[in-house]
């Protein structure tokens, strides 16, 4: 009776290990597929407000808000590179609106 039960957990081990295996490769796919979906939304959403603010010369305080808080999740995404230079003119844009310059 030991050995038939030995024999089954023997064969049944492997399988049951290799078909968890396949479900977390499978989860990690889709949610690598997700982050690079919110990334890429977070990266259009980004140029807009860029686009709109800076054709303006200045930015309100809760789209600048925005626009940091959508950058912050951007770049912990992995995102990078060209945003952050345009998040760099959306500081400068709304230091200086703060000073009531205009630009």
């Amino acid at each position: 009776m030991e050995a038939v039960l030995l024999q089954t957990y023997t064969v049944a081990l492997p399988v049951i290990l290799g078909y968890i295996v396949w479900i977390l490769k499978r989860q990690k796919r889709d949610r690598d597929a997700n982050s690079t979906g919110t990334m890429l939304l977070l990266r259009v959403q980004l140029i807009d407000y860029h686009d709109k603010y800076m054709k303006l010369g200045s930015i309100p305080s809760y789209a600048y808000e925005n626009f940091v808080e959508m950058y912050e999740a951007y770049h912990e995404l992995g995102g990078n590179g060209m945003v952050t230079k345009m998040y760099k003119e959306i500081q400068d844009l709304h230091l200086a609106d703060k000073k009531g310059e205009q630009i």
